[in-house]
């Protein structure tokens, strides 16, 4: 009988004398155990012990030393996939910090570390160092360093306690080059990220969080005001293969600039006649100043990036025209550009024109025709643009409608309390029911009081209209802005890549990779519309598996 392949989860005691047996018997063993070091549990002494060793005693140097046995300490399991009963196991392993083969179990490190940490191996009820260290037959060391819950809540993983550390230390542009190391675009991001790290900061339970995006923005800028050239990386080396981008938006520009440090020839096709996707024409030009996006998108290009403009997916060209073209992979990231409709009565009358349709107008420089009173319809950051938008290009009255309360509004906070402040109103609790029409053009929006009921799937609490609640207001323009979705028409019916009923494409999670060989997509056309540093995240993990998958990884 051929030997096995053996897993086995943990390195208590039974783990460990599993891990024996399998061994002893032919097989092939892998022993994972999530603490640094072996044999950590102890056994509660009864009728099957001897009362003056409560432990069970292992041979431990026959373990690490047999020819059947791995020892994977320090690691946890990620995914696990079933097929044709076999199983495929994918381990992450962390740093132990600790050169083995040099330490000589002096235990200085224990009595001189600094650092007092709650003991998580006792329940949190003491205190320990920063030093793991595991039982005397097989000393084993690890030092902890525990990853920041403002770089946890990342999605890019910036080393956000890093680069402010370096700000405070007067190394402005080593302090940038640590933000690049993992973000491209610290200028934009510096100016219109959310900042979920923020949320986190443990200096907002003592008093405030830092300011760590503008942090960000600080350097960037600094680096704009000296005069030097933007610094950016080199490429490793140089490869043959061309890969193409679909999309110049953050997720396709990003995974364009690291692919072109991997040494690819990359080409990004844009629909657009300007790059940037929706940093370029989703928001207003006094939160992301062109000049800046401009900049940073240059950097991209002075890599070598080729990008082609007014090339539009399914219209100029197909996925299989590209892949004669030698191209050897794509990677889709359209983004989301298409406003989603209210479902309303006159919905289609001139003057209702759709939040995404018109910030896009304004930053491309098409002539816009705004009205007097303006209402808006959405809670988002797309509806606060609009309306701030409105408002500068001379409206003299603007109204937000929004269906749940400010505690539910998905905008963000300064971005609601700057619109506040301009005296934009803002209706809460309330929905259109109708576009009122008069000679063909708007003349106002009949809308119904609502109430909030259980929470749906989002988790927000669902508006319910109250009955006999209808009310009309005047208005000569109407936005709504009540969310996007991306244009897929490109992907023909029962085609290999496959689309979600919310109209996103489906991807291997780990690799973004589609149904289509050498295909992968990623960004707001696969998660829906989100944050810039979402789609740059993504944008990363496809060069990665693009990497991955031409180096036969």
């Amino acid at each position: 009988m051929d030997a096995k392949v053996t897993l086995v989860v943990g390195g208590s005691v039974s783990g460990l004398q599993t891990a024996i047996k399998q061994a002893e018997a032919g097989n092939k063993v892998y022993l994972l155990e999530s603490c640094p070091g072996l044999e950590s549990e102890k056994i509660i002494s009864g009728d099957s012990f001897d009362p003056e060793h409560p432990f069970t005693h292992i041979d431990l140097e026959k373990l690490k030393d047999h020819p059947n046995i791995e020892i994977i300490t320090n690691a946890d399991i990620e995914k696990v996939q079933a097929k044709d009963g076999k199983y495929r196991v994918r381990i992450k392993k962390r740093a132990r910090r600790v050169i083995e083969e040099k330490c000589n179990d002096c235990k200085d490190c224990i009595r001189v570390c600094p650092i007092n940490m709650w003991d998580d191996y006792n329940q949190c009820v003491s205190y320990r160092t920063a030093i793991d260290y595991f039982n005397s037959d097989l000393f084993s060391y690890s030092i902890v360093k525990e990853t920041p819950v403002c770089q946890s809540s990342c999605p890019v993983n910036l080393d956000i306690r890093g680069y402010i550390g370096l700000i405070a230390d007067g190394k402005h542009e080593e302090s940038l080059s640590l933000i690049r190391e993992k973000l491209p675009f610290p200028g934009i991001i510096g100016r219109i990220c959310p900042h979920p790290c923020e949320d986190h900061c443990n200096r907002g339970t003592t008093d405030k969080p830092l300011c760590i995006r503008d942090l960000k923005r600080f350097v960037a800028d600094h680096e704009l005001k000296s005069g030097k050239p933007q610094a950016y990386k080199e490429r490793l080396n140089s490869r043959e293969e061309k890969i193409a981008i679909i999309g110049s938006g953050p997720a396709g520009l990003t995974c364009a600039h690291d692919l072109t440090l991997e040494g690819y020839k990359v080409v990004v096709y844009e629909a657009l006649p300007r790059a940037g996707g929706m940093l370029a024409v989703g928001i207003p030009d006094y939160r992301l100043p062109q000049t800046i996006l401009e900049q940073e998108i240059d950097v991209v290009r002075d890599m070598g990036v080729e990008i082609k403009y007014n090339t539009t997916l399914g219209k100029d060209f197909t996925l299989d025209d590209l892949l004669k073209q030698d191209y050897k992979a794509i990677f889709i990231a359209v983004g989301a550009h298409q406003g989603m409709n209210m479902r309303t009565p006159g919905e289609d009358t001139p003057g209702v024109v759709s939040g995404v349709v018109l910030l896009r107008d304004l930053n491309l420089g098409e002539k816009v025709a705004f009205g007097r009173r303006v209402g808006v319809i959405g809670g988002g950051n797309v509806a606060i643009d609009a309306a701030r938008s409105s408002l500068r290009c001379g409206s003299q009255e603007v109204t937000i409608f929004y269906r749940r309360s400010r505690a539910e509004m998905p905008a963000s906070d300064e971005e609601i309390e700057a619109a506040l402040h301009e005296e934009i109103k803002v209706e809460y609790l309330t929905a259109p029911q109708e576009v009122i029409v008069k000679d063909n053009r708007v003349k106002g929006l009949r809308l119904i009081r609502m109430e909030l009921g259980e929470p749906d799937a989002s988790g927000r609490r669902r508006p319910v209209p109250i009955e006999g609640s209808q009310f009309e207001v005047e208005l000569d323009m109407i936005i709504p802005a009540i969310g996007q979705r991306s244009d897929l028409s490109f992907i023909p019916e029962g085609d290999i890549i496959k689309t979600t009923r919310w109209g996103t494409i489906v991807v291997d999670s780990d690799t973004l990779a589609t149904g289509k060989p050498g295909v992968f997509a990623g960004g707001d056309c696969v998660d829906g519309p989100g944050i810039a540093i979402q789609a740059i995240a993504a944008g990363k993990k496809a060069a990665e598996s693009i990497n991955n998958y031409l180096s036969n990884d």
